[in-house]
């Protein structure tokens, strides 16, 4: 059996996105969106308030383009790694959005493109 206990993962999303910002404009804005639906405002210090799923925030997640229209989701916390559970959670939070064609939670490489 093997022990993926500290094994790092993301979430390999497609869509029609051309660029790291564009990606991430999709998938913050529904998160915001309802943000402000809920407390009437926004200010950029609440994007570690958002909750996309139990214990990760918006703000603690990053984008980076590894192919034409697909990107890696994944923790830009170093010290807070999304673990398999929380990246299902993620990903179930955006196939609800809606703003990715094809969503897919996989291990990290230890030669990823944030590195």
């Amino acid at each position: 059996m093997t022990d993926k206990k500290g094994c790092e993962y993301c979430l390999i999303v497609e869509g029609a996105y051309l660029t790291e910002g564009e990606a991430e404009h999709a998938l913050r804005d529904p998160f915001i969106e309802d943000w402000v639906e809920q407390h009437g405002h926004f200010k950029i210090h609440n994007m570690d308030d958002i909750q996309v799923t139990s214990g990760v925030t918006l703000g603690s997640l990053g984008v980076y383009m590894i192919d034409e229209r697909v990107f890696e989701i994944s923790s830009a916390d170093p010290d807070r790694p999304l673990t398999e559970h929380k990246a299902k959670g993620v990903a179930e939070a955006l196939r609800r959005q809606d703003m990715f064609d094809e969503i897919n939670v996989e291990p990290r490489d230890e030669t990823s493109v944030t590195d």
